[in-house]
């Protein structure tokens, strides 16, 4: 078994830059983009999503860590690791595109020994069933004689400084045991908390897509309950805090669920359960009432301004956030858009002010005017949808008496200073 691997990583967003930087530490390694703009900006130095930390990034530049937007660059690697988006169309159904582009790449420049191990989340059995084929027609290998796969599902947490890549225990597999042994050894051999092997490619699928659907089910049933409180005008958050006395009590809080994973990934397993005859209820239901909560915050918000006299239709609203969580600039599939697009049906006066989303990315995205600096005027309504650190100076008290609505989202805002809340 060789101690060292010549690594290449596929996509350099969130996933793919972190990983291919702790790589480097230990093993020649070089990452791809598509995206040249990308590319130019991390060997400049600098990274726009704040994942590696521009001191980290320059030090692996000079001992030898590279990218590129050439795939003749990658020729000469040995290990392959996919982390390329997996998301869903308008019509929640996944979108393989991008997967499966990155699979013809790859198959342009493997050789006979190579081992591609795919990070991106899909459903179990989509490697070996949609990955490996287009391996094998572009490249003309045969599968497991010629070339080798793995599967290590990303652990990702935007914006987490302390669960980062090098601490959080990976599932790694490989497509014979020989090659699980051989993928575990590389990871393992830049992890500080070690791996869990797993038993089959599709097994470690499976792990990482009910990882994050079981996160959405537990939060769906807190958004269900806060519904329910609301409407028997009882606080959700008193009575988390009062079920929480109890020893076996798994304390969660409602919220909007956004971001790449946990709203994305369940659909993955849906599509592919109903294949089986198997329609998964529980995680459809789960989906549906979460992508509804933004515009459930929109009608509490206006439900709280016809209760103060407020006039709604051409009202003025701010919107404290529009990342998709809190201390990060990420904006993926953020549900801070569904509350702005719902009151847009009342008012075009909308001011949407978070000080870390690049505002040009949410032009391009959503088509919204968010703003990084607060202008000085008076609102009729605000609501509190990301709980940025940053907001913990903000001056709630003056607007609340200037007379305007407070919603907050997060259970942010001083309780007296607000009107309603989640």
């Amino acid at each position: 078994m060789k101690t060292k691997r010549k690594i290449a990583v596929i996509g350099l967003g969130y996933v793919g830059l972190p990983l291919a930087r702790l790589f480097s530490t230990k093993h020649p390694t070089i990452g791809y983009d598509l995206n040249k703009k990308r590319v130019d900006e991390l060997m400049s130095g600098h990274d726009s999503t704040l994942e590696v930390e521009d001191e980290l990034l320059q030090q692996a530049i000079a001992n030898g860590f590279r990218c590129t937007a050439n795939i003749e660059d990658i020729k000469d690697c040995d290990f392959y690791v996919v982390a390329v988006p997996t998301p869903v169309d308008e019509n929640n159904r996944p979108d393989l595109r991008p997967l499966l582009k990155a699979s013809e790449a790859i198959g342009e420049v493997i050789s006979k020994g190579d081992i591609v191990v795919y990070e991106s989340t899909v459903y179990p059995g989509m490697t070996e069933e949609e990955c490996i084929p287009v391996l094998e027609r572009v490249s003309g290998l045969k599968f497991n004689v010629d070339f080798f796969a793995g599967y290590s599902p990303e652990r990702i947490n935007p914006g987490d400084k302390l669960h980062t890549v090098e601490k959080i225990r990976k599932v790694t597999s490989g497509s014979t045991p020989e090659i699980a042994d051989i993928v575990d050894a590389v990871y393992n051999s830049v992890l500080v908390n070690g791996t869990h092997k797993a038993s089959s490619i599709k097994v470690a699928e499976a792990s990482k897509i009910i990882e994050n659907s079981q996160r959405d089910v537990n939060i769906a049933f807190m958004n269900e309950l806060a519904k329910i409180f609301n409407a028997m005008d009882i606080d959700t958050n008193d009575v988390i805090e009062a079920a929480s006395s109890k020893w076996n009590f798994i304390k969660l809080t409602p919220g909007l669920v956004g971001g790449h994973c946990i709203s994305v990934d369940p659909y993955y397993l849906i599509q592919k359960a109903q294949v089986y005859g198997v329609l998964p209820r529980v995680m459809t239901s789960a989906r549906r009432l979460n992508d509804g909560m933004g515009a459930y915050v929109a009608n509490q918000t206006i439900k709280y301004m016809n209760k103060a006299g407020k006039m709604v239709k051409d009202s003025k609203i701010l919107i404290l956030g529009i990342t998709f969580k809190e201390n990060c600039p990420d904006i993926r599939n953020t549900k801070v858009v569904d509350i702005y697009h719902t009151l847009m049906e009342y008012t075009n006066n909308i001011t949407v002010y978070d000080p870390w989303a690049n505002v040009d990315a949410v032009k391009h995205e959503y088509h919204i005017d968010a703003v990084n600096e607060l202008p000085d005027e008076q609102y009729d309504a605000l609501i509190l949808a990301v709980a940025h650190d940053k907001f913990k100076t903000f001056d709630f008290a003056k607007f609340k008496a200037q007379g305007t609505v407070i919603f907050d989202v997060k259970n942010f805002v001083d309780r007296d200073l607000v009107d309603g809340r989640l």
